[in-house]
């Protein structure tokens, strides 16, 4: 499978106060993003997922490591027109309109007047502001100013789009609408490498991922090879009588009159509580498998006490 983004042995670090002291945000990180992917790049607040962005926009100059975007070498002029990129804090200049701000990035890439029109439509359409591009960005709310950032990264129809916590501090429908926005970039062919902490979202729409723990990554590959197949446990919700046994293997997490919520560990298990639970008439009103989540591997890679 072709790279979009391929990165060795990156490292960086940053001079204290006088120089007095230095800070390792980078220590080694190797990751490879396939192309026509939705690749997250997970780990908490410090982590170095911004710095490793910013290094692959060529907004940051790495000390040491190899990365390769579009199949060059470095962020070169020429590849930094064929990415999009929408940073964590965006910073536009808000007495211009929506449209404005369209234009004049467009002009930047040098597309056509005719053509950048259109497209400036179709992406305010595309991120839903088609009724907003007249407003100045000063009256946009923090959603709007997502879905504008969204669109300005996609003027120059990129390869390559790169987004720096693209759902953060959004409301759970903007959080939504988002996601949404992402999963329709890759249905058009564009690869998109996203950074962010919220677990479910990148769980959810993600086909790879890297988890970086204090500027190394701990773990990286396909989603569904690392989370596995397997079931974990079960819970189950029954409806009973009085007198009704709890079978062994298994115990109670919730009960409220003739309601119990039952947590099995095993298929055994499972089988000899569904077998009661017939046998004693009881209602059986939902088994629920559960499988490892993308929060359960996260949590796992955590160092030390802030894993426990």
């Amino acid at each position: 499978m072709e790279e979009a983004v391929r990165i060795r042995d990156l490292n960086k670090s940053f001079r204290g106060h006088l120089s007095l002291s230095t800070h390792h945000v980078l220590r080694g990180v190797s990751l490879t993003v396939p192309k026509g992917v939705i690749y997250g790049f997970l780990g908490p607040n410090g982590a170095g997922k911004t710095t490793t962005l910013k290094i692959l926009t060529g907004l940051l100059f790495p000390d040491g490591g190899e990365i390769t975007v579009l199949g060059r070498t470095g962020a070169s002029p020429k590849i930094r027109r064929r990415i999009g990129f929408l940073p964590e804090t965006p910073y536009f200049y808000d007495y211009l309109t929506g449209a404005e701000l369209l234009s004049f990035l467009g002009r930047l890439f040098g597309i056509p007047k005719a053509e950048l029109a259109d497209r400036s439509e179709v992406l305010l359409k595309s991120v839903g502001l088609e009724n907003k591009g007249s407003v100045q960005l000063r009256k946009y709310s923090k959603g709007m100013l997502q879905r504008i950032g969204l669109a300005q990264a996609l003027i120059n129809d990129p390869e390559l789009v790169i987004l720096d916590e693209p759902v953060s501090g959004l409301d759970p429908v903007g959080r939504r609408e988002m996601r949404d926005l992402i999963l329709d970039l890759k249905a058009k062919g564009k690869t998109v490498f996203f950074s962010s902490h919220i677990l479910s979202d990148a769980e959810s729409i993600c086909d790879e991922v890297a988890i970086l723990m204090q500027g190394q990554v701990v773990k990286e590959g396909p989603l569904d090879k690392l989370l596995g197949s397997e079931i974990g446990f079960w819970d189950v919700t029954l409806r009973v009588g009085r007198g009704f046994q709890i079978p062994e293997g298994c115990s109670v997490l919730v009960q409220q009159d003739t309601q119990v919520l039952l947590r099995v560990e095993d298929e055994k298990s499972l089988e000899k509580v569904l077998d009661a639970a017939r046998e004693a008439k009881a209602g059986i009103r939902a088994v629920v498998p559960h499988k490892s989540s993308l929060e359960d591997l996260f949590m796992a890679q955590l160092p030390g006490e802030r894993a426990q």
